[in-house]
């Protein structure tokens, strides 16, 4: 089922200038900070599933980490978090995760390789009647309880982990890169797993690398890029052509993607430790000029919301 576009629906997670950095140790014992996600604005609307792209670096996994408050002592945290409409404090970070907001991990790794499945989706709040019928919704035999990770084929693991973040019936599912390594089949059954989910009202935040698997799935596509927002477009913006988008890095996804030529373009994104002034694309961006030495802020734009002040 494809993305239908941004639904008339109310916010369920806000965030407005998000800012994560880390006290690091340099040479001689010399404290620095490292500032990793700046001025990050994003919203995720009841129903709906927002797929999160990027290349590696680009502050996907911190974001999810960030939302559910488990980042290192290390960390700072500035800016606004809102979850339906009121504060997420650290306090209420503790009450929701793994009730009203829950996470699917990356791997089967993240299971205990020494507990049954079972016991592992039953968690601290479900009973076995829950499981049972969690099993039952994505055709895992009930003899799957009974199983250890390690007993679990590709497309079994997927499941049992899908079963963990639902079984508290949570309003918003984050899914970490839930796909890699899967066949077509198993990732295609899996992203539908995620797009029930978001039908039922949950809002579901999907973070990947697979940028056209998720147009498949996904109602709108928030574009990161060292560890900040550069554009939020409609799936269907996407599956029109490149003239539809907005951002020139975002322009650039589209024409790396196979169908479209595989066009790469010069340079790679920038170190967290080494950011450039200004707009963080500019170095690479065919459309700089001397007014990207200032940061650009987010704007509304035909539909969606870019941060470039060349978009037109």
């Amino acid at each position: 089922m494809k993305g239908t576009g941004v639904k008339m629906s109310k916010n369920m997670l806000d965030i407005n200038n998000l800012s994560v950095s880390f006290l690091m140790y340099g040479q001689g014992l010399e404290q620095k900070e490292l500032t990793v996600i700046s001025d990050l604005s994003v919203s995720v609307k009841e129903g709906e599933i927002l797929a999160i792209a990027g290349s590696s670096g680009s502050g996907k996994s911190l974001l999810a980490h960030a939302i559910l408050g488990i980042l290192p002592n290390n960390s700072r945290v500035n800016g606004e978090l809102l979850y339906c409409g009121k504060e997420l404090t650290r306090k209420k970070q503790e009450q929701l995760r793994g009730k009203e907001i829950a996470l699917v991990p990356q791997s089967v790794e993240y299971l205990d390789p020494l507990m049954q499945v079972g016991r592992q989706v039953i968690g601290v709040d479900g009973s076995k009647e829950k499981q049972k019928a969690v099993f039952k919704k994505y055709g895992l035999e009930d003899s799957v309880k009974k199983m250890y990770p390690f007993q679990l084929s590709g497309g079994m693991a997927r499941r049992v982990l899908v079963s963990t973040a639902v079984i508290s019936n949570a309003k918003l599912i984050i899914a970490d890169e839930p796909t890699p390594g899967l066949s077509k089949e198993i990732a295609q059954t899996t992203m539908g797993h995620f797009r029930a989910l978001a039908d039922e009202g949950r809002g579901v935040i999907l973070i990947t690398h697979d940028l056209d698997l998720a147009l498949a799935y996904a109602d709108r596509i928030a574009v990161f890029y060292s560890g900040t927002t550069v554009e939020v477009a409609a799936a269907k913006d996407f599956n029109t052509g490149v003239e539809a988008l907005r951002h020139p890095y975002t322009k650039a996804l589209w024409r790396a993607m196979p169908q479209n030529g595989f066009q790469p373009i010069e340079g790679s994104q920038p170190y967290a430790g080494e950011l450039p002034k200004g707009c963080l694309f500019a170095p690479r961006c065919p459309q700089r000029t001397k007014a990207c030495e200032e940061r650009p802020s987010m704007r509304p734009l035909r539909g969606g919301e870019v941060c470039c002040i060349h978009a037109t």
